[in-house]
Parts: structure tokens; C-alpha cells; sequence
């Protein structure tokens, strides 16, 4: 039995979440863990000088729980309730029978050190600001983001930590948000199917 963890990480709303579940659809033995599920309680997230709560850095987040969970699963995916007969129709994929795949989804994966020895590949989701900022602007959240939240702190936490990573980080393949949902779908998922080929030979 072997594991394929992917990271699709990237800025807010650069349709991640989506991107994950229709690779789950598409992929054999495919589980998705998002690190939306890892926020600590508003109570413990800390809040700046503006009033703004900072919920776009690492410390709103249980980190090591979500390194904990990767593990887990790594350990047993067989255990994780994946489904396990082939979804793909991709007959090609036959003799990846014995690979299970789960996918990371989130905003803040590759800045956390421990997370970065556990990638088989990472994808990385970009948006222009305009762009980023209209689509933030029709999602509710809760908290809801607060006037000028999205240019106080949510934005200039992404800049700092894509920065990070650019100077940082190797082996990220960059992905252009703006691009039809489809067309990534299908860099994404050749790339993947590419690396289930490597694994079985």
C-alpha cells in the first residue's frame, strides 16, 4: 500500500476547495483534509490594534493537529472510510489499485516546516487582487470580515507569506486562479496521474 499526499494551497478564495473535490471525483482512492477544519475558536485568535481578528497567520490555526491528522491517515488510509474500488474510468489507472491519495487543501500550507516533508506534490493558487477581493466579497464568513478586512489584513498576509515562499520553497507548481475551473482540473490532474506512474514503476 502506498500514499500520494497532495497540497493545493494558495490565496482566499482561489477556488481550492473546488479544485479538491472534483479531483476527489476523478481519482482513485481520493480523500480531501481542508485546513479550514483546523481554525482555532474565535476566542483564542488574536486581534490587532485596528480591531481586525487576525484569522490569516499560522497561529489562528491548530497546525500541529493538522500535521497530526496527515500523519494519521498516511498510516491507515485504508481506515478513512475512502471509497475503494476505482471511481476513475481511467483504465490506465488499473495498476494504481493499491495507491490511496489525499488531497490538502488550504490557504496556509507551505509555510509550516513540519507539513513540507510530507508533500508528494504541491500546487499553489494565484489570483490579482481585484479579482480576489471581488470573490471575497460575495462569500459570507463567519466572523464576518469587517470594513477594510480584506485590505488590512487578509491581503498583505497573503502577499507576506507567498513572498516567504518564492524565496523559500521549490518544486511548487503555480497556478493561475483566473483560469477556467476545467482547464486547471485538467493540469491538475494530469500532473497527478503522472506521479501515480512514477510511484508504480
Amino acid at each position: 500500500m502506498r500514499v500520494l499526499v497532495i497540497g493545493l494551497g494558495g490565496v482566499t478564495n482561489g477556488g481550492k476547495t473546488t479544485l479538491a473535490e472534483k479531483l476527489k471525483k476523478m481519482l482513485p482512492k481520493c480523500d480531501i483534509i481542508s485546513q479550514d477544519d483546523f481554525f482555532k475558536p474565535e476566542s483564542e485568535v488574536e486581534t490587532d490594534e485596528r480591531g481586525f481578528k487576525l484569522y490569516d497567520v499560522l497561529d489562528a490555526l491548530y497546525m500541529d493537529e493538522l500535521v497530526k491528522s496527515i500523519r494519521n491517515w498516511m498510516k491507515s488510509p485504508a481506515s478513512s472510510g475512502v471509497l475503494t474500488e476505482l471511481q476513475s474510468p481511467c483504465d490506465n489507472l488499473k495498476s494504481a489499485e493499491d495507491v490511496y491519495i489525499l488531497i490538502v487543501e488550504g490557504f496556509l500550507l507551505y509555510n509550516y516546516e513540519p507539513l513540507n516533508e510530507l508533500w508528494n506534490r504541491r500546487y499553489f493558487l494565484t489570483l490579482p487582487y481585484e479579482e480576489c477581493k471581488r470573490r471575497r466579497s460575495t462569500r459570507v464568513y463567519q466572523p464576518a470580515d469587517t470594513p477594510g478586512y480584506f485590505d488590512g489584513h487578509v491581503w498583505p498576509m497573503y502577499l507576506k507569506y507567498k513572498t516567504e515562499l518564492e524565496e523559500n520553497a521549490s518544486s511548487i507548481v503555480y497556478l493561475d486562479g483566473t483560469k477556467a475551473q476545467e482547464e486547471l482540473l485538467t493540469i491538475v490532474y494530469s500532473d497527478i496521474i503522472q506521479e501515480l506512474k512514477k510511484l508504480m514503476d
